[in-house]
């Protein structure tokens, strides 16, 4: 397989139309995942506190051992969820793909065409820190708001190019069907 069809093979999703490309695929900030940091840490922070307590007895220090197991398990499912959970944008639309559950999964789609406004911002200092902030996404029907996104302005820049470029070409679909 040559390189170029490497490439392609890669720009494909389930559920992609002929002739649509794939613009670009993002994901939450990994700030999105604390609640996973924190079901790790706390069960293993939790069963450390009794070998401490009573040095004496070994057994106690099998305790830290199953908490941090405990713990990874926990944060295996956030991770999973995390990571499964994408938006998908191409040259005709965006598609949000939401992990629910182990075996569920929630599908959003919008077209770019039908997008009136995109805007974002960055939750203060912690969203400056750790570059992540909120984007909206208006439409006629609703808004989209994605939370805890990595590099707002660079995503934000992203969509706003896209969008430009799907009016352009519907408007300019629009005065070729005049003029015929």
């Amino acid at each position: 397989m040559h390189n170029k069809d490497k490439q392609t093979a890669q720009l494909d999703f389930d559920g992609q139309r002929d002739g649509e490309e794939l613009l670009f695929v993002f994901r939450r900030h990994i700030i999105a995942m604390r609640k996973g940091f924190y079901l790790l840490l706390i069960p293993f922070a939790i069963s450390a506190v009794p070998p401490l307590i009573w040095q004496a007895n070994l057994e106690l220090f099998l305790l830290p051992i199953g908490g941090l197991l405990l713990g990874l398990i926990l944060f295996a499912y956030h991770y999973l969820m995390w990571y499964f959970t994408v938006y998908i944008v191409t040259d005709q639309r965006i598609r949000q793909i939401t992990q629910r559950g182990f075996f569920g999964k929630d599908v959003v789609e919008l077209r770019l065409s039908k997008i009136q406004n995109i805007s974002y911002n960055v939750p203060g200092f912690s969203g400056e820190i750790f570059d992540f902030g909120t984007i909206v996404i208006q439409t006629f029907v609703g808004d989209l708001v994605i939370h805890n996104v990595g590099h707002p302005d660079q995503i934000y820049n992203k969509l706003q190019d896209a969008v430009s470029a799907a009016l352009a070409e519907r408007s300019q679909g629009d005065y070729e069907e005049t003029i015929a």
